[in-house]
């Protein structure tokens, strides 16, 4: 099993980051375990529509934006909506990087005090040039694995050693309950969850990693374990989170005050290293992310490490990390980003559920009726929320 695993763990990887940590700490914090179920509803989502793109991946052997421009007949319909995907993800992803970054920073400020907190930018972003530029996608894959397991581990133990009310962690995740003043964290932890580049990166990676049809079924076990446990720990951080009490929480560092108590000193290292990895892995994905998006659009025959392909990333990363260390805050292009999250979601949802159910392009592999019913309502979701989100921005 183990070695048919890869791909999946990169979209895990990708949708646990700093933001994801941040969303999820508050809502413990504000709300106790009561938005479980908007996390558990977000995991939901992101399976059915994750497994629809690494189907699409495999089956077709070509990126998202690939069969997508194959599919629009019309150019000038077919240019402007890989024109806006193009410039979403890219300028989206730059934006956020800094926040990744910010929260590998964050993880090694815990676990090594701020003495050189000037350098740390520079250490995660230089680690994430590393592991890039090696290109070598097994290289990564095995990298992605251990991070994320380290990161399931530290927050996972975290969540177990606060000594949870099962009942209560249940009732949180079984019943809806919207209380006062949390539609914004509800916003939050699905948004931070389903994430839409994601959507191009997985349809592009699983097609390097399984060639024929037979894959299909490795492609979709992988899909459904990685995002599980990403689904795990993110919900583990809800129920650390939840356990805090009256410790006001100014950011998510502090969560580890109210591990002290039980946990002693060795709080900070634990959440630190589960912080730092989620900044690293989510570091490493949104460069790579848009780098596939650039190739898919511009009809690009490239591999990891062809000069173009490189080019993208290390724009999208040396972004990140100038915004950090250079004490310049990005806020207004984190706002546009939010705005092309928002909008996008639903457009790409709209274009994966259309193409999905071509048999044209997926013969005996398209959608089952079930599948459409669950994608409507997720796009129904993403609308809504879009609109939300939108609102909230301006």
């Amino acid at each position: 099993m183990f070695k048919k695993s890869g791909p999946g763990v990169l979209i895990a990887a990708a949708f646990i980051g700093p933001g994801t940590v941040t969303a999820c700490t508050l809502a413990g914090v504000g709300f106790g375990n009561n938005l479980l179920w908007s996390m558990l509803l977000s995991i939901i989502a992101t399976l059915v529509l994750q497994e629809m793109s690494a189907r699409l991946g495999v089956i077709t052997q070509k990126g998202l934006a690939d069969v997508i421009k194959q599919e629009l007949s019309n150019t000038w319909l077919r240019n402007g909506i890989i024109g806006i995907i193009l410039v979403a993800i890219i300028i989206g992803n730059a934006a956020y990087e800094a926040g990744n970054i910010g929260g590998g920073t964050l993880g090694l400020e815990a676990m090594f005090g701020d003495t050189y907190i000037g350098y740390y930018p520079f250490v995660i972003g230089g680690l994430a040039f590393l592991l890039l530029y090696i290109g070598s996608y097994k290289f990564l894959e095995k990298v992605f694995v251990l991070l994320v397991l380290i990161m399931s581990l530290s927050f996972v133990i975290t969540a177990i050693i606060t000594k949870p009310n099962i009942v209560e962690v249940f009732e949180g995740l079984l019943v809806p309950n919207v209380p006062e003043g949390s539609i914004i964290t509800i916003i939050a932890l699905v948004g931070t969850t389903v994430v839409p580049y994601n959507l191009f990166l997985h349809a592009s990676i699983v097609s390097e990693k399984w060639k024929t049809n037979d894959g299909l079924k490795f492609a979709q076990r992988d899909t459904y374990i990685s995002i599980a446990l990403g689904g795990l720990v993110s919900i583990s951080i809800i129920i650390a989170a939840s356990s805090i009490g009256e410790i006001e929480v100014q950011n998510v560092m502090d969560l580890t005050k109210g591990l002290e108590p039980l946990y002693g000193s060795l709080a900070k290292y634990f959440m630190g290293t589960g912080l730092f990895s989620a900044g690293v892995t989510s570091a490493i994905t949104a460069p790579l992310a848009a780098a596939y998006v650039a190739k898919s659009c511009f009809g690009w025959k490239l591999d990891l490490k062809s000069t173009k392909f490189r080019m993208v990333w290390i724009v999208i990363l040396m972004l990140g990390v100038f915004f950090l260390s250079f004490g310049i805050k990005p806020i207004e292009i984190i706002k546009f980003a939010q705005v092309a999250n928002g909008m996008l979601l639903p457009v790409i949802a709209i274009f994966l559920l259309w193409i999905v159910n071509k048999t044209s392009v997926m013969g005996k592999f398209r959608n089952t009726r079930f599948q459409n019913i669950i994608g409507i309502g997720i796009i129904l979701l993403s609308c809504f929320l879009g609109v939300k989100s939108i609102l909230k921005v301006f």
